[in-house]
């Protein structure tokens, strides 16, 4: 498929790697020329406009948030000159009312849209494995599957309205959050009472907790150096905010968001906004009188 791709941070590069690697004919776009240029070496084309990577069959947009894709997706020229049969298909975590206003947006241009947000780390988009959630009109979905198979190794179809991937989007990284913030509490519990925490996270990993999830972060909570950053902290604290947003929308309280997000204020005020998000464990810690 012809297709372009706005956003080649960590995320993005990997799952635009995997595009070319599918024989796909891939136009990107980036804020800075560094990341353009390495998909050059393996095949993409750069273009110089945001507005030439709407020109194709589709385009995958990974963005940091709400606010950039107002910037840079909404602006000027951008989605009135897209192609008449293109299928936009927006990858990052944001909200749902900014779903549902991009809903609004396309329709009102008569431009396919389909969400489709992803589960998994940058080690995991290289290597083609992510889980993707999509969402939208299952003709448009079908007709971008290539594109979503190339990037992942399954694709969830949510429903029919694009915001319902999102949510899902939202609440899975609510979850993970939720996790890491226990798993903290209790290496902060296991030290306290003098047991190896290495004991405690081998118990949970090989028996009722036996997820990746658990096995990814658990032992990064042991190691203590989140230096490399998988997924950054402040990414993190915009997304239990997503969680937030949501729950006020739909009157469906999150009372432990509302600690997560003290949590990961707290972590972000002591220096870690730009570390991996399991840095948060250091607050749990901290708290209890422990070195991280």
């Amino acid at each position: 498929m012809d297709v372009g791709f706005i956003g080649l941070g960590a995320m993005g590069s990997g799952m635009a790697s995997e595009l070319v690697k599918a024989g796909h004919k891939l136009k990107v776009w980036n804020r800075s020329r560094g990341p353009a240029e390495k998909l050059a070496r393996e095949g993409a084309i750069v273009v110089e406009r945001v507005q030439d990577a709407f020109q194709g069959e589709a385009v995958v947009t990974m963005l940091a948030d709400d606010a950039t894709i107002a910037s840079v997706i909404l602006g000027p020229g951008v989605l009135d000159g897209a192609r008449g049969d293109l299928v936009h298909i927006v990858s990052a975590t944001i909200s749902v009312a900014f779903s549902r206003r991009l809903e609004e947006i396309h329709a009102q241009r008569g431009l396919a849209y389909v969400a489709a947000p992803v589960l998994g780390r940058p080690d995991v988009a290289a290597a083609g494995d992510l889980h993707i959630l999509a969402a939208g009109d299952p003709a448009h979905i079908r007709r971008v599957a290539p594109l979503l198979e190339a990037m992942g190794k399954a694709t969830w179809t949510i429903g029919s309205q694009p915001h319902q991937a999102n949510l899902i989007k939202i609440a899975t990284n609510f979850l993970l959050a939720s996790a890491i913030e226990a798993m903290s509490e209790s290496v902060a519990l296991a030290r306290r009472h003098d047991i190896d925490p290495h004991k405690l996270i081998e118990v949970i990993t090989g028996t009722l907790f036996a997820a990746p999830a658990y096995k990814v972060y658990g032992p990064a909570i042991l190691r203590g150096a989140f230096d490399e950053a998988g997924f950054k902290l402040a990414l993190g604290l915009k997304d239990v905010r997503l969680a937030l947003a949501a729950s006020e929308e739909a009157g469906a309280p999150l009372p432990f968001a509302g600690i997560l997000r003290d949590n990961f204020v707290d972590a972000i005020g002591h220096g870690e906004a730009e570390k991996d998000w399991a840095a948060v464990s250091k607050v749990a810690l901290r708290r209890a009188g422990l070195e991280s």
